[in-house]
């Protein structure tokens, strides 16, 4: 990068999910979020969920089909996030151990490829079995 120059964004959509979601509703709950923003499915850079996720075969294939990355954040990295959450939970806290997984795992993943802080542009959506959420560094 130039002295003086802007970074590019890294924009990453978090991911949380019920055991046997399927890629069908994620995707739904993904592109009805990008809509909203009026962003396009190129404006991802990843996405990002809790590592006891990472045997969600609704998750992995969405990644697969997108051809995106998919990272998994530790109950310690998703925690972190706390201050910036918009919709922490208790209920999700005693599920994993951290107050969020969808924005907290986008933030955390936007932050650490951003190599600056990241805000949420989308807070938590849910569906049926999913959650999502879109942040940005």
């Amino acid at each position: 990068m130039t002295p003086g120059t802007t970074p590019e964004p890294v924009t990453i959509a978090g991911l949380g999910c019920r055991r046997g979601c399927t890629v069908a509703e994620l995707r739904e709950l993904l592109e009805h979020s990008l809509q909203q923003l009026a962003l396009p499915l190129s404006a991802l850079d990843g996405l990002a969920s809790g590592a006891h996720k990472r045997e969600e075969a609704g998750m992995l294939q969405l990644a697969a089909d997108l051809g995106l990355p998919l990272a998994f954040c530790s109950t310690e990295q998703l925690a972190a996030q706390e201050a910036l959450l918009a919709q922490p939970s208790e209920r999700v806290r005693e599920l994993t151990g951290a107050a969020s997984v969808a924005e907290a795992a986008a933030l955390a993943r936007a932050a650490e490829l951003g190599g600056r802080p990241a805000r949420l542009l989308c807070g938590k959506q849910r569906s049926a079995a999913a959650t999502l959420a879109i942040a940005r560094a």
